[in-house]
């Protein structure tokens, strides 16, 4: 090397560096963590599904500055803990309806201000999705592994797809005011991997009479898995957005190289919401 001259430096890839091996590390850990809980059902799942709530509503107090804070919090996971055993416990719907109404009774009562009020609410109403919906779905006999593990198997490959296909092709920006680094051709590349994850798990559930609902045409299964495919990506963008209102870069440090339970869960919140949605209409048409 001639004196003077700058050491040459190793060429660094988009999958380069600490915060890439981090994130890796991270998502396989959480991964065989939720996967063998899945498995196992029952006390095991409910629990983490009302911890990732509990923390996904401690972010969104924090970053949305609800006070006072503390208050709070103790609430929201309070009643996120009735919700969980009302659900667990095979209680009377109404009795679920009650421990919910009143807990955002008191967490509007309790937040100082209306608009802090109305986000109290949003937050327990929020969390409440992240707690309950992937338990009751588990717990359903005529749903069980099935329909996790799909929600599972659509917004993880949508999420690990749109990430790799975006920083390897790049191309024009999906929404650059809202998250500058996202790409059309990582969404569209989501798209087509979450839609042939969700088919590929009910082909496999089929195969291993995981569920009745294996049964499904693989058509419909396409169609449903496009859609959660679009909406994990949507509530990423939302959440983005949400960051960018309240002036953060993470909702939190929970997670090595993702960032907060928010940041990890915005999309799976987005599908959750329509599982939920599902198994309302489900028992509306079951009475």
């Amino acid at each position: 090397m001639v004196p003077g001259e700058a050491a040459p430096t190793s060429p660094r890839g988009p999958f380069a560096g600490r915060e890439f091996q981090a994130r890796v590390i991270s998502a396989i850990l959480l991964g065989a963590v939720v996967l063998s809980a899945l498995i196992l059902g029952g006390w095991p799942f409910a629990v983490i599904w009302l911890a990732a709530g509990i923390v996904f509503a401690a972010e969104w107090i924090g970053m949305s500055a609800i006070a006072p804070r503390r208050l709070v919090l103790s609430l929201t996971a309070t009643t996120l803990f009735g919700l969980v055993l009302c659900l667990h416990g095979d209680a009377p719907v109404g009795v679920g309806l009650g421990v919910g109404a009143v807990g955002a009774l008191l967490v509007a009562a309790i937040a100082k201000d209306g608009p802090g009020r109305l986000r109290a609410v949003l937050g327990l109403a929020s969390a409440a999705v992240v707690a309950l919906v992937p338990t009751a779905l588990r717990d359903d006999p005529a749903i069980g592994l099935l329909g996790p593990a799909w929600m599972f198997a659509v917004v993880w490959t949508t999420d690990i797809v749109a990430y790799f296909t975006g920083r390897t092709l790049g191309g024009p920006k999906l929404m650059p005011r809202v998250s500058p680094k996202k790409t059309w051709s990582g969404a569209l590349g989501g798209l087509g991997g979450g839609t042939l994850a969700g088919i590929g798990i009910v082909v496999l559930a089929r195969e291993h009479g995981w569920s009745n609902l294996a049964t499904a045409p693989l058509v419909l299964v396409g169609a449903l898995s496009a859609t959660a495919s679009i909406l994990s990506q949507g509530g990423d963008l939302v959440e983005s957005a949400l960051k960018r209102r309240y002036g953060v870069k993470d909702s939190g440090r929970a997670i090595p190289g993702h960032g907060g339970v928010m940041d990890r869960l915005d999309g799976f919140f987005a599908v959750a919401l329509l599982a939920g949605f599902y198994l309302i209409a489900r028992r509306l048409a079951a009475a």
